[in-house]
């Protein structure tokens, strides 16, 4: 038998920001600096425009690593997985 979990919600958080560059900068300041609120979930952090939500860009390559954590590197990053400044 499945086990019935609560759903879990999403935020969507519009910007002015015009650049998925500059966008997926903004979502590592606001992953650096709230690291240490346990209901976030940065790993799965997806950008998409203002008009086509239907597409969407990964932030992070959230690769599982060893110790059941995840790469915390851009996704389609260069190289082994990590976590930004371990190592």
């Amino acid at each position: 038998m499945a086990t019935v979990t609560a759903p879990r919600w999403i935020i969507h958080l519009p910007t002015t920001l015009a650049s998925l560059d500059v966008a997926a900068d903004l979502a590592a300041a606001l992953r650096d600096s709230l690291v240490h609120v346990p209901a976030l979930d940065f790993g799965e952090t997806i950008l998409s425009e203002d008009d086509r939500q239907h597409l969407r860009h990964r932030v992070w390559c959230d690769a599982r690593l060893d110790g059941g954590r995840r790469c915390g590197l851009r996704d389609g990053h260069p190289g082994s997985c990590g976590i930004p400044g371990e190592g």
